[in-house]
């Protein structure tokens, strides 16, 4: 053999051994989701618009309809969502050693917050560490008795986002965005990359509608860009207490939840 073909080889190796890596992580996701009939993706092209608590909110209005929803936290950088629920226990532990996701209102949760020493640490991953960090949540953890899950997906369209998407087999997603003019055009951005990956949109969520940032925003790119408008979250001074959840303390949120959440699986059926 000739020795100069030698290195050609030992990478051809190495190639069908990724490959190989790969089928078997995939495999594993695909066995580990198996129980979850719907993954849904929200989504915002910008930070701040409200998508955490839209999920939790989201989250508690389908046990009312009767769903069994969990939650699972992929903002590596600001994972919020245990805060934002109020959960305090930690994952438990099944005969298979597999986590078992804490639950509280009905809504079962996982996230990276879980694995902090402190909620104010910084966690700094780059792309192969967010695909691995997220396998590896995906895979370990018992996804039994979810019907729905709602990912709370990195806002922005670069690479951890992308990272997710990527790894993540989604049905569709929900895209939330505020009234501003930055928030309504980093939305459209976000449209924009979710149609290049061909995935699905359920629909657009306009958070914190009303006098102080104004509204309609999310109609008009539901109009704009041909995908359902959810529907509007008016800006309450519920949302001032993070001790507080609103669709639990503020019947009116409750309601508007509600009729986005009935129109959300409108879309599944």
């Amino acid at each position: 053999m000739n020795p100069r073909n030698k290195p050609d080889i030992n990478q051809a190796k190495s190639k069908i051994q990724q490959l190989k890596s790969q089928f078997e992580q995939r495999k594993q996701l695909a066995n580990a989701l198996e129980p979850i009939k719907t993954k849904i993706g929200v989504y915002s092209g910008k930070g701040g618009v409200g998508k955490t608590s839209v999920t939790v909110n989201l989250a508690l209005s389908l046990t009312k309809m009767g769903y069994n929803p969990g939650i699972f936290d992929v903002d590596i950088d600001c994972p919020n969502i245990t805060k934002a629920l109020g959960v305090t226990d930690k994952p438990g532990v099944d005969e298979e050693n597999k986590m078992i996701p804490p639950e509280l209102h009905g809504v079962k949760v996982m996230s990276m917050g879980f694995f902090q020493k402190n909620e104010d640490e910084a966690i700094i991953f780059r792309g192969p560490m967010i695909h691995n960090a997220i396998n590896q949540l995906l895979s370990g953890t018992n996804w039994a008795g979810i019907d729905v899950l709602l990912v709370d997906l990195p806002p922005g369209t670069s690479d951890a986002p992308l990272t997710v998407m990527q790894t993540l087999d989604l049905d569709g997603f929900v895209i939330v965005t505020t009234p501003q003019e930055l928030a309504k055009l980093d939305a459209i951005r976000s449209i924009n990359m979710i149609k290049k990956l061909n995935h699905s949109i359920y629909g657009i969520v306009e958070n914190f509608s009303g006098e102080y940032f104004g509204k309609g925003a999310g109609k008009e790119i539901s109009k704009n860009h041909d995908i359902d408008f959810l529907g509007s979250i008016e800006m309450r001074r519920s949302y001032s207490d993070p001790q507080k959840i609103a669709y639990l303390e503020d019947m009116e949120a409750n309601d508007e939840y509600n009729r986005v959440a009935n129109n959300l699986i409108q879309k599944l059926d």
